[in-house]
């Protein structure tokens, strides 16, 4: 079995080759699923990421969720690699972050969202997500459900990023759904 390292050196290279631009059409079923999902509440936190290095870019949801459906977060990286998530508009100034990642300017206040939206590099038919390598993601939805905050963990990621088994440990969250261009996860 390949280490998490050598998957994530191995995928990073494989979304650069292969990536493409998704139509925007392709994420109504994302969002269809949320509104469904979440339909008695009034205001929805979404937590985004800031697409870069190839990622699949989902800030295309924007333009079928209505500002009076939706506040969208975005994550900020603070001191000891922990995430929180600030309001975040599209017009809004974002400072780089020391990974060279974009996001809101840290003197806002946080939100615990409902939905996060889970960058990642590869996933398994499980439900197993392979990040970056730093935690942050799964420190910051282990710690949410530790709380006993109900959230929606969906992996967003390219089809060609299946893996048959991503090595896991106890530390790593399980998440809740996985979305690609081709839809869910079946």
């Amino acid at each position: 079995m390949k280490t998490k390292d050598q998957l994530r050196k191995r995928f990073l290279i494989l979304r650069k080759k292969r990536y493409f631009d998704v139509p925007n059409n392709r994420f109504y079923h994302l969002v269809d699923y949320i509104r469904k999902k979440h339909k008695f509440k009034k205001k929805l936190l979404i937590a985004l990421y800031y697409p870069s290095n190839y990622e699949l870019n989902i800030f295309k949801i924007l333009k079928y969720l209505k500002k009076k459906e939706a506040i969208f977060l975005l994550p900020v990286i603070q001191e000891e690699n922990v995430l929180k998530f600030i309001r975040w508009k599209e017009r809004d100034v974002l400072s780089v972050n020391k990974f060279g990642i974009p996001e809101p300017l840290q003197s806002q206040k946080s939100y615990l969202p409902d939905v996060v939206l889970v960058p990642l590099l590869a996933f398994d038919k499980n439900k197993n997500r392979l990040g970056y390598g730093k935690g942050f993601y799964d420190r910051f939805l282990n710690n949410l459900i530790e709380r006993n905050h109900k959230v929606e963990a969906i992996g967003v990621a390219f089809s060609f990023q299946k893996y048959n088994k991503i090595p896991s440990s106890k530390f790593d969250f399980k998440l809740h759904n996985i979305f690609t261009e081709k839809g869910f996860l079946q």
